[in-house]
């Protein structure tokens, strides 16, 4: 299933002017990143993955329209999957991804792996 375009264009219309958002395609939708991770996805399960706090999590998941994030099958503490209807005006939507940018920022910068240094081919010996 494609992720829903409005919502990526949507979410593209909120973090306007924002520097750092990054876009990947991956887990199944269309992924908005700064440098300390993801912080919310336009879902190929439908709906809006959001990053959260997990130590927050029960109360998130007490709000309507908001269940828990299984990705692969694996329960994932640090995301909510927030039902269109939780998102519908402007306001809703910038509140979550407001929630997903906070909780991004908590956590520490991504590192970057450092790359494999490029092996220097040993001239072939003469006999």
């Amino acid at each position: 299933m494609a992720y829903d375009e409005e919502l990526a264009e949507r979410i593209r219309h909120l973090m306007a002017g924002r520097r750092g958002i990054v876009e990947r395609t991956m887990m199944g939708g269309l992924t908005f990143m700064t440098e300390s991770g993801m912080f919310c996805s336009a879902s190929g399960k439908g709906g809006l993955l959001v990053r959260i706090d997990p130590a927050s999590r029960d109360k998130f998941l007490s709000e309507d329209h908001v269940a828990p994030a299984d990705i692969g099958g694996r329960r994932m503490t640090g995301f909510v999957r927030v039902a269109p209807e939780g998102y519908r005006t402007e306001a809703t939507l910038k509140k979550w991804v407001e929630r997903g940018l906070v909780a991004a920022a908590a956590r520490p910068a991504a590192k970057k792996k450092p790359r494999k240094a490029a092996i220097a081919k040993q001239p072939k010996r003469g006999k």
